[in-house]
């Protein structure tokens, strides 16, 4: 009854969608939604108004929370969902968002040696139904140019990665045959830029994306969003991947940057 009555609800909010106000602070701090056909966008806007209605906002260090930070964050989270089949991010329950950069307490290991300290962050994506972004960061890259780098694509491709279980790198992807050839090709992808990164060689994938599997994923989410012609010029295959799972194909769109 109560899945009934949350479907029931989310399609009510999804047909009624967003005003013209909300659609105009989104046009103005997620470009990619320019680029989308009318009805793609329609479906965008629709996801973004359930999304608000059933997500937590909470301003963290002294932040205020304002409609332009929620629609912002929103419109770039509903962006993974465009076109698929989803739950709306079951697991997150809360987005914090802090004005700019914060400290976190950190644990890490290094061989059998574990090193415990704060470290600065700009976003992280927790298993236990909580996203944190830093704002300005959020605002600094959700401008009218796309240099390849967005904390909420990443944050919440980790929630995608999340769904069937750990973080390792593969959403759900049900069939066989897909997770036989996403780990192949994405393997692959990893390897070699775990290389040049080991070699010191440059690279189009933020070197960041090396550190693991899930962080790879997050990473090239980013890039096949905000640069996808680059993308797909330079990795075909890894483009055709995520194109498949993303149901969409940013390259192709009218206006798109990142040649």
């Amino acid at each position: 009854m109560f899945d009934f009555g949350r479907k029931h609800r989310r399609a009510a909010w999804r047909k009624e969608g967003l005003s013209e106000s909300q659609r105009a602070v989104i046009g103005s701090n997620v470009p990619y939604v320019a680029m989308l056909k009318h009805d793609d966008r329609e479906e965008l806007f629709g996801l973004v108004r359930a999304f608000l209605e059933e997500k937590s906002f909470e301003g963290c260090g002294g932040l205020e929370m304002t409609e332009e930070i929620k629609l912002t964050i929103a419109a770039h989270a509903c962006i993974l969902l465009l076109h698929r089949d989803n739950d709306m991010y079951p697991d997150v329950d809360s987005i914090l968002v802090y004005p700019g950069a914060y400290r976190a307490h950190a644990t890490t290991r290094e061989g059998a040696v574990v090193i415990e300290g704060d470290e600065t962050r700009l976003g992280e994506s927790w298993t236990r139904g909580v996203v944190v972004l830093a704002w300005d960061h959020v605002k600094l890259h959700a401008g009218q140019h796309p240099d390849g780098q967005n904390v909420v694509l990443h944050e919440f491709a980790h929630q995608l990665d999340s769904e069937d279980g750990p973080m390792d790198g593969a959403p759900e992807l049900g069939t066989r045959a897909r997770y036989t050839s996403w780990a192949h090709v994405l393997g692959d992808e990893l390897a070699e830029l775990s290389k040049k990164v080991q070699e010191g060689a440059g690279s189009d994938i933020d070197p960041y994306g090396a550190t693991n599997p899930a962080e790879f994923f997050a990473v090239v989410t980013e890039m096949f969003f905000e640069k996808p012609r680059a993308l797909k010029k330079r990795h075909p295959g890894m483009y055709d991947e995520l194109r498949s799972f993303y149901q969409q194909d940013p390259a192709a769109l009218s206006g798109t940057v990142g040649a």
